[in-house]
């Protein structure tokens, strides 16, 4: 039996250079869970728990019909009120808004054969085997970004606003406009990597 790895299958989604790009993205789905707050909160863990907790039944349950993958690294959009923050640049955003008033989706991305009644599933199973009411907050989602300007960050969460005045700076010198959400892959395990190590791909969707 052959497990699926989709960051071996499609590595445009994967990979970033450490410069700012111009990339397009095909249509995908996933898992996804939404709230607000600081990323350090417990309840922010709590969400990553029930998210993987849904993927590894949905996992497992392919796997039993022969049809196995690997879970994909985590992923988030992040966002603001913009009505009440008008005016903060993307380079500021993250040391101007209050982590509190973040607003978040966590996903995880989930192969083709995967249909949104295998999550729903999985999530209930997920909530009488291990009591964990939040996981009937895991839903299936699909995105379709299209055209994203992207770069690897490399280091420390705190040090982004360098790799996204890059990202704007690139934008503005390309006449694009911004059009979605922003969006981050966690390459690496963020509760085990040193933080000057982590890995990070940040996009923003344009037009």
């Amino acid at each position: 039996m052959t497990k699926i790895d989709l960051s071996k299958i499609d590595k445009t989604y994967y990979t970033a250079k450490q410069k700012p790009e111009l990339v397009t993205l095909a249509p995908a789905q996933y898992l996804s869970i939404a709230g607000q707050g600081d990323p350090s909160s417990k309840g922010f863990a709590e969400c990553i728990e029930a998210l993987y907790s849904v993927a590894y039944i949905i996992k497992f349950d392919w796997k039993a019909a022969e049809k196995d993958f690997v879970v994909p690294k985590l992923e988030g959009q992040w966002w603001f009120d913009e009505d009440k923050y008008g005016g903060v640049s993307m380079t500021d955003a993250p040391t101007k808004i209050p982590r509190s008033e973040w607003m978040f989706r966590l996903l995880i991305r989930l192969p083709e054969f995967v249909e949104k009644g295998n999550v729903a599933t999985a999530a209930s199973n997920v909530v009488s085997k291990k009591g964990m009411e939040l996981a009937r907050q895991v839903k299936y989602f699909e995105m379709n970004e299209g055209n994203v300007v992207q770069i690897l960050h490399v280091g420390p969460f705190d040090k982004e606003p360098e790799s996204l005045g890059k990202l704007q700076g690139f934008i503005e010198a390309n006449n694009l406009k911004r059009n979605g959400l922003h969006h981050e892959i966690y390459l690496s395990d963020f509760r085990k990597t040193a933080p000057d190590k982590l890995k990070t791909i940040l996009r923003e969707p344009v037009k």
